[in-house]
């Protein structure tokens, strides 16, 4: 059988109506490969499954063959750097098949040591399970948690782990940033992240994080269960978040609403016993309520990177100690004593102005500089943050 023709025989049982993840495995666990199941009678067939689903396993689902064309146009178009990787395929990375349902196929996207690593089970992504972290959160985060987010990842990523997220918005991007960020000094090797989405490949959503899935399918892989063509579907999202806990060992949610999809993704973690990392926030924020109500429920609380490695016993890789000197000092005192005065919560320029007892012109001021330094960041609604490295 040619490659086209079993490429052909994979797309044909994943399209097949009414056959999900857990019939198609059930199936090829009797007859082997796709190809034999669609070579076998109908009684053969409903020894396995319903007649139903049998007679729509004789007929070729509509849309295989202009699906089938797809796929080897991109997949001829970069042969290097994209792989349809299957359950019998050796790169499939091994972690996934712990799961109770685990997608029967993976397109992928990146660099071509992958291939070989996740077959070879010794570093990359089939490591994923022993040296990964996942780093998740809210698509609309605070500044300081941006940062967090950011920081957390590269000092992880200059540590060893390899950093998974799902592309998104807000935390998933700044830790793909802070990844990639680590792997950018010379003579790193290896995988800088893996990016899970919930598209097809030949999309990118959201269209703003274009050059970041172009910088991580040159630094990491990307990884996604659905066809080419597949649009950003609302229920498609949390689906893959189990692919994002299942390629980590922990997974850290560094702010979360109550209602957050990242804590859909940390509790598929602790399903699939993994570690669940929590960063604390204010006790006034949204965003950190979730994070408390994982810590509430044993959720390890962290405060730095190097937490996270001696949980995980990563104790031998040390994250890179912060110093304050990698954190810019305000040029004057009124500008040390406006920080002492914003502490790290949100505060309106009313309320900042009465515990400041600064002029409004000079506060004005003092709150711009601090802005310029990276120090403070202007919220929603008039409110003023100031920002810490982690």
């Amino acid at each position: 059988m040619t490659e086209a023709e079993d490429l052909a025989a994979w797309l044909r049982l994943s399209l097949t109506p009414g056959i999900g993840n857990q019939r198609a495995r059930q199936l090829l666990k009797t007859f082997g490969l796709p190809q034999t199941i669609f070579e076998s009678s109908q009684s053969a067939l409903c020894a396995v499954v319903s007649e139903r689903s049998a007679e729509a396993l004789r007929d070729p689902p509509s849309g295989l063959e202009e699906l089938l064309h797809t796929t080897c146009d991109w997949l001829e178009a970069d042969t290097q750097r994209r792989r349809v990787l299957t359950l019998g395929d050796p790169a499939y990375p091994r972690c996934l098949l712990d799961l109770e349902d685990p997608p029967l196929m993976l397109y992928a996207m990146g660099l071509p040591v992958a291939w070989k690593t996740m077959a070879d089970g010794r570093t990359g992504l089939d490591l994923a399970q022993a040296a990964g972290l996942a780093i998740v959160g809210s698509r609309n985060p605070t500044p300081q948690g941006t940062r967090n987010a950011q920081d957390f990842a590269q000092a992880l990523a200059q540590a060893g782990l390899t950093v998974v997220s799902g592309m998104a918005l807000g935390v998933d991007a700044a830790a793909h940033t802070g990844a990639l960020q680590a792997h950018a000094a010379p003579g790193r090797e290896g995988i800088a992240t893996v990016a899970v989405v919930g598209t097809g490949l030949d999309r990118v959503y959201p269209k703003q994080h274009r050059e970041l899935a172009h910088q991580i399918a040159q630094q990491g892989v990307i990884l996604s269960e659905y066809h080419l063509g597949t649009p950003p579907l609302a229920a498609h999202f949390p689906q893959r978040n189990r692919l994002i806990a299942g390629l980590s060992r922990g997974t850290l949610v560094v702010e979360a609403a109550l209602q957050s999809g990242s804590l859909i993704t940390a509790r598929m973690a602790l399903e699939q016993g993994r570690d669940v990392f929590a960063i604390p926030g204010s006790i006034h924020s949204t965003q950190s309520k979730g994070c408390h109500a994982l810590i509430k429920q044993g959720a390890k609380l962290v405060e730095s990177a190097q937490d996270v490695l001696e949980e995980l016993q990563f104790a031998q890789c040390v994250a890179p100690a912060y110093t304050p000197a990698t954190e810019p000092e305000p040029v004057d005192p009124e500008g040390q004593a406006l920080l002492h005065a914003l502490g790290f919560d949100p505060i309106g320029l009313d309320a900042l102005q009465a515990r400041s007892a600064m002029a409004t012109p000079e506060l004005q001021a003092q709150l711009m500089a601090l802005e310029l330094q990276g120090l403070v960041a202007r919220l929603p609604g008039g409110t003023y943050q100031r920002i810490a490295r982690t």
